[in-house]
């Protein structure tokens, strides 16, 4: 199985030239914790945690007028062929049907607490283990969660070595493994981040593993391997990351009531995700600070995969 991983930026990353300027000034990123040792967790509940490490880099030219949707609900109402990864013609994720409402309380988290942290993902994976396993059973297809990797200090992975320069968390397809760095999610969460943010970051991990276990990111990995140039495969990339962004959002919309996620928790999550799209001209992979939000919200508004169409979609919503 190739290794596939997606990088996630960093929230507080500065605009590079020609970052087109989506946001106000973002407020400077505390320093990272002390490194110390690692935590490594496979099975018996244990099996999800977050990273961003795939591939994608793609923009329209700085001063390039964009399409914008009227609202969230336009977002997969595309013109594309539908022939792509995870494209209409053969989406999977359109057999499971729409996310049911997930009982997942929140627990106490005191980010600077290493126990407490931990408690905590552990906690909101098993969550999403028990979510989607239901999702995969809807639409009779295998489902075998992930295994988690919680690190403190540097190590490796089929994927690489971790930590990397702005990687807080990321996705190894070889393994199924979700890599979190537990200090370094606090970190480089905006404005330290709190529960809602933290479980972003994480349902957008298991998002690239949803997108593994459906078949979606073999073909993306095909295709991206076949694709004629460095545009075109950062075209690719930056589907599967919205499409991450959004099938994270389903999840975000299941726990809604009981996490809970009201109008604050709602607008720290679509925040976080605006802060965490493409501000260097120069390394484009996960789309616009905008577009980021747009797909997550979506995810939370319809809780239905097969809402999260990235591959369908018009250019201008996954620039």
């Amino acid at each position: 199985m190739a290794a596939t991983g997606t990088r996630f930026a960093r929230a507080g990353r500065a605009g590079g030239a020609g970052a087109r300027a989506l946001l106000p000034e973002r407020p400077p990123r505390p320093p990272m914790g002390p490194v110390v040792g690692l935590v490594l967790l496979t099975g018996l509940g244990a099996v999800g945690l977050a990273g961003f490490l795939t591939v994608s880099e793609l923009a329209a030219p700085p001063g390039t007028a964009q399409a914008r949707p009227a609202s969230a609900q336009e977002a997969s109402a595309g013109t594309g062929s539908g022939t792509g990864a995870g494209g209409a013609a053969g989406d999977p994720l359109r057999t499971t049907g729409e996310m049911t409402e997930v009982e997942c309380p929140a627990p106490e988290v005191d980010p600077q607490d290493r126990e407490s942290m931990e408690a905590f993902l552990h906690e909101i994976t098993d969550c999403l283990d028990t979510a989607w396993q239901d999702r995969f059973a809807e639409g009779d297809m295998d489902f075998e969660p992930p295994t988690r990797v919680f690190w403190y200090a540097s190590g490796q992975s089929p994927c690489g070595n971790f930590p990397a320069e702005g990687t807080s968390a990321f996705y190894c397809q070889a393994n199924k493994g979700l890599y979190l760095g537990v200090e370094d999610i606090v970190a480089d969460s905006w404005d330290g981040g709190g529960p809602e943010t933290y479980t972003f970051v994480l349902s957008h991990e298991y998002g690239h593993h949803v997108q593994g276990e459906s078949g979606i990111l073999a073909r993306f990995n095909a295709e991206r391997g076949a694709a004629s140039d460095a545009a075109a495969r950062d075209r690719l990339t930056r589907r599967s990351e919205l499409q991450a962004n959004c099938l994270g959002g389903t999840f975000l919309g299941a726990v809604e009531t009981s996490f809970p996620i009201g109008d604050e928790e709602r607008e720290h999550i679509l925040e976080d995700a605006r802060r965490r799209g493409d501000y260097d001209s120069a390394d484009r992979t996960h789309g616009t600070g905008e577009n980021g939000a747009l797909w997550t919200e979506h995810g939370m508004d319809r809780r239905d995969p097969a809402a999260c169409d990235t591959w369908s979609a018009d250019d201008g919503l996954v620039e």
